[in-house]
């Protein structure tokens, strides 16, 4: 079985190259982020004739997250247990549509697309790290209930964890950018270190990227992040038997600024 995760930044605008890929890799579980669209406006019918039973949770132009399988789908969830609320002062706090899990083919995926924490000192901040504290939380419960448990939290994590995961980490420190913070990597590592999620997909892609800004010409310089992950359940990550990013879906018009990352399991 193969699942992927894509940031596509607007599900409309990148309705054909989701097509296309979907048609040319054939994987049975694509989790998206940033659909950009409410319920009502997503594009059922694409995944529907190629065989795809889809969970879209989308509020507004905002955010938006789905997940897209053709090996079943099922216990839809939206949103995690006590997933936190976003309000600016004065404003009433809602849950933002950012998670939602499915069941497929005995696998629990969760289509995650963290908030971004915008600057160091900005409100966002403060909510993207209870967001990833109450996360783990869940994680830490789940893996308790049942060690064996087969799961996946895949998605746009807007975390750097590694040095190497920046074109320029010097770059990112003279100007106190978020992604490389040390509150930031520490809740992300905090899930593989002290809850035991495995990253499956970086051995064997050392040095890679993720995503590469529209601004400034950085995919044609190579000036990418790795923010995008699958972090695996112990069970799950001992089945991944390949694991890629494909980079060329970055190229060409059209395209988003995210590129799928895949992994391959052992039936």
């Amino acid at each position: 079985m193969k699942i992927a995760t894509w940031n596509v930044n607007s599900i409309r605008a990148r309705a054909d190259r989701i097509e296309d890929w979907l048609d040319k890799t054939e994987v049975d579980v694509l989790a998206l982020q940033e659909t950009k669209t409410k319920d009502e406006t997503f594009p059922f019918e694409l995944f529907e004739f190629l065989g795809y039973e889809v969970a879209h949770y989308g509020l507004n132009q905002w955010n938006g997250v789905a997940i897209a399988s053709r090996v079943g789908l099922d216990s839809v969830e939206r949103a995690f247990p006590n997933q936190p609320a976003f309000g600016k002062p004065g404003d009433s706090a809602e849950v933002e549509a950012r998670a939602i899990g499915a069941t497929c083919n005995g696998v629990r995926i969760w289509s995650l697309y963290v908030p971004n924490g915008r600057g160091l000192t900005d409100p966002h901040m403060a909510y993207k790290m209870e967001w990833m504290r109450q996360l783990r939380t869940n994680v830490n419960g789940w893996l308790h209930a049942d060690p064996a448990a087969q799961f996946a939290l895949v998605g746009d994590w807007n975390v750097a964890p590694e040095d190497t995961d920046v074109w320029d980490i010097d770059f990112f420190r003279e100007n106190d950018l978020t992604h490389v913070s040390a509150p930031e990597r520490e809740a992300f590592y905090a899930l593989l270190n002290d809850e035991g999620l495995i990253d499956p997909v970086r051995p064997y892609t050392q040095g890679e990227y993720t995503y590469w800004d529209y601004q400034a010409g950085r995919f044609s310089k190579n000036e990418g992040m790795r923010i995008d992950f699958q972090l695996c359940s112990p069970a799950l990550a001992a089945r991944v038997e390949n694991a890629w990013i494909d980079r060329e879906e970055r190229e060409g018009d059209g395209a988003s600024d995210h590129t799928p990352v895949v992994i391959e399991l052992a039936d």
